[in-house]
């Protein structure tokens, strides 16, 4: 095995091995994981067999004595293709130790990627944690529908839906990234006071970079944005960002219309629908309310599993 140090040379290879690894997701590209380089220390690994054959990408970053597979990313751990075995997985894992040690590293913290977002099943790695007697140290629950066999709503969110048809709220695609997470930015304030990680801009960038793969959705009523949410689409899988209602939203069932209408007319024919995560302090605290929203569509629990190598 040899190991070596992602530079932007090896780009095209880079997002050619991505797009086919049977665990991927689009914004495993250079053009995305690349456009907040500014913020963050890339240190992602390529992991060659002795045949010269690239058998693993590992995105990752590194804040002084650790390494992080990825700081810039919801997860991250190493893509592989239909060739990758547990046997071989254990081998990765020894060489990039190895070079880990080598390079100075103190730990190493690893975000698995969650299975709706395996092509294949690719748990290899996680077999591989355990041999090297990684910790887990956060898990995160995030909500998911299996769309082919989706449960019903709960009586309160078909009451919230109809409310909002009643209501004359519209759904539409949008290109208004500024506007709308300004939308956000108040919610947050009001309810949780934080603040959106992208900006309206960056969002925009990143829609024009991945325009099949990310998209704004809004509710609204006599031209006024109520509700919406970012959908970051990928292959089989649809995830929601910056899920949103205004007040008056919340008055008259905007979010839940848009929701609908992304499971019923847009998404219907993917296979997951991600709402992401309801948890706070490392997983250790759950916001009830949050989730008990995302299940009322039929959404339950899939983990992010962060785990933990002293090196």
């Amino acid at each position: 095995m040899i190991v070596y140090s992602y530079r932007n040379k090896y780009a095209q290879q880079w997002n050619s091995f991505a797009l086919k690894a049977k665990n991927t997701h689009f914004f495993f590209q250079r053009e995305y994981m690349e456009y907040h380089k500014n913020r963050f220390e890339d240190w992602s690994l390529m992991v060659y067999d002795d045949k010269e054959r690239l058998v693993a990408l590992l995105p990752a970053t590194r804040e002084g004595d650790e390494l992080i597979s990825h700081g810039g990313l919801t997860f991250g751990g190493f893509l592989v293709d239909s060739q990758m075995s547990a046997e071989l997985m254990l081998s990765v894992f020894d060489c990039v130790l190895d070079e880990l040690r080598r390079q100075g590293f103190h730990t190493w913290i690893y975000k698995c990627m969650p299975h709706i977002y395996h092509r294949y099943p690719a748990e290899e790695d996680r077999y591989a944690l355990f041999i090297n007697h990684a910790e887990l140290v956060r898990r995160d629950v995030s909500t998911a529908i299996y769309l082919p066999e989706r449960y019903d709503y709960e009586t309160r969110r078909k009451r919230a839906v109809k409310k909002g048809l009643k209501n004359g709220v519209e759904v539409r695609q949008s290109n208004d990234f500024e506007k709308y997470i300004s939308i956000v930015n108040n919610v947050l304030g009001n309810y949780h006071d934080t603040q959106a990680v992208h900006t309206g801009a960056e969002l925009r960038l990143l829609a024009e970079r991945f325009p099949n793969n990310i998209k704004l959705y809004v509710g609204e009523r006599d031209g006024e944005i109520l509700a919406g949410t970012v959908i970051f689409e990928n292959e089989k899988t649809v995830h929601t960002q910056y899920l949103a209602n205004s007040d008056e939203g919340r008055q008259c069932g905007a979010l839940d219309v848009v929701i609908d209408y992304l499971l019923t007319e847009v998404y219907a024919n993917k296979t997951y629908f991600d709402f992401g995560i309801s948890n706070e302090d490392n997983g250790r605290y759950l916001n009830k309310g949050l989730i008990a929203q995302k299940e009322g569509f039929g959404a339950r629990a899939v983990v992010h599993d962060f785990y933990n190598l002293v090196l």
